[in-house]
C-alpha cells in the first residue's frame, strides 16, 4: 500500500521499520521539528526522522499540520492510508479525510482505557496487570475511533514503564501489518469501543514526585511507572534524589512512622516508611551523581536514621 507515516519518539520506529521492510510503499514520513536538548541546546532530530533517513525516505517536519503548503504536499503524495503512532498532533478533519482507506493509529493501551498521550506511564503507575495495543481508525475525537485489532500483554511486578514500552513498540509493528493486510484485502472490522473509558494525560513536572504519604505498594508502582523517564524524584540533604528502584517491604506498618523517614539502611537498601506499609529504596541517584545500588550509593553516603525525604524544607525537621 502506498503509505504516509506520521510518528516521532522511539516507540514508531519498529512501525517504520516494519513497513519498510514489509514491502509497503512509504511516500514520506511526517514528524515533529528537530529539538533542542543537552545543555548546548543544540538541535536533535527524532528518533523517527534518523530511522527515516536510514532507509531514505523523505521527510518533513511542518511546525503546524494545517499549514497550506503541507497539506498541499501531502495530497499530492496521494496516500492510500496514514500510519499515525506517537506523532504528537492531533489531526485536521482534512487529513483525516485525505486517505482512500483513511488513518490507522496504533495506540499503546487496551482501547478505552488510557486513551491519551502517556498510556504507558500511567498504567504502570496505576499497578494494572495488563496493557497492550489497540489498532484504530483516527477520528476528529481522542483515541476514539473505531478498532480494528487490539491484543493484550501482561505487566510484570518487575517491569517498568521503559521494559512495558519496548515489548508493545514491537507488537504495534506486528499488529499494523495484519492490520493493513486487512484493510487491503476489505476484511478489516470497525469495532466500536465499549466500556468506561479512562485517560492518560501527558506527563508534569509535579507527576515525578513521589508522595510518601501514599501506600508503599502505590509508590512502588509509581517508581515503576516513572522508569526510564522522567524518573521519580524526592530529596535528600536539600538535594534532589532520582529513585530508580524500589521494592515492597510491607504493606502494612506494625506501628505508625512518619512518611518518607529512613528507618534502616542496609544490604536491601534504604528502609523507608510510607503512608501505609514500607519500602525499599534500592536502586537511586542523587544529584549531580550516578546512578548506583543502594548498597554501593550508601558506602559513600551513609543517611542517618531517622532522616525524612521529601521537600528540602520538610527535610529532617
Amino acid at each position: 500500500m502506498r503509505v504516509v507515516f506520521m510518528g516521532t519518539p522511539d516507540f514508531a520506529v519498529p512501525s517504520l521499520t516494519a513497513l519498510f521492510e514489509a514491502g509497503h510503499d512509504v511516500a514520506a514520513v511526517v514528524t515533529q521539528p528537530d529539538r533542542p536538548r543537552g545543555r548546548g541546546k543544540k538541535e536533535f532530530p527524532s528518533p523517527v526522522k534518523e530511522c527515516a533517513v536510514k532507509f531514505r525516505i523523505p521527510v518533513f517536519q511542518p511546525f503546524r499540520v494545517r499549514d497550506p503548503r503541507f497539506m498541499e504536499r501531502l495530497k499530492e503524495l496521494s496516500p492510500e492510508v496514514i500510519v499515525v503512532v506517537a506523532y504528537g498532533r492531533i489531526l485536521p478533519p482534512e487529513i483525516l479525510s485525505l486517505p482512500e482507506y483513511g488513518c490507522v493509529n496504533v495506540h499503546a493501551s487496551l482501547l478505552p482505557k488510557y486513551r491519551g498521550a502517556a498510556p504507558v506511564h500511567r498504567a504502570v503507575m496505576n499497578g494494572e496487570k495488563e496493557t497492550g495495543i489497540t489498532i484504530m481508525y483516527l477520528d476528529e475525537g481522542m483515541d476514539t475511533g473505531d478498532m480494528i485489532l487490539h491484543e493484550a500483554v501482561t505487566i510484570d511486578e518487575e517491569d517498568t514503564a521503559g521494559s512495558v514500552h519496548d515489548r508493545l513498540a514491537l507488537l504495534g509493528a506486528r499488529l499494523l501489518l495484519k492490520a493493513l493486510s486487512l484493510i487491503e484485502r476489505g476484511k478489516a472490522p470497525g469495532i466500536p469501543q465499549a466500556g468506561t473509558a479512562s485517560y492518560a494525560p501527558m506527563l508534569k513536572a509535579e507527576d515525578e514526585i513521589i508522595r510518601w504519604d501514599g501506600t508503599a505498594r502505590s509508590i512502588c508502582n509509581h517508581v515503576r511507572g516513572m522508569n526510564p523517564w522522567p524518573g521519580a524524584r524526592t530529596f535528600l540533604f536539600g538535594k534532589i534524589l532520582k529513585v530508580w528502584r524500589a521494592a515492597l517491604v510491607s504493606a502494612e506498618d506494625d506501628d505508625v512512622s512518619e512518611p518518607g523517614k529512613v528507618l534502616s539502611c542496609g544490604r536491601e537498601g534504604i528502609i523507608v516508611s510510607t503512608g501505609k506499609g514500607r519500602l525499599a529504596i534500592t536502586e537511586l541517584q542523587l544529584q549531580g551523581a550516578k546512578r548506583l545500588k543502594a548498597a554501593d550509593f550508601l558506602r559513600g553516603n551513609p543517611v542517618p536514621e531517622g532522616t525524612v525525604l521529601g521537600e528540602p524544607l520538610l527535610e529532617n525537621r
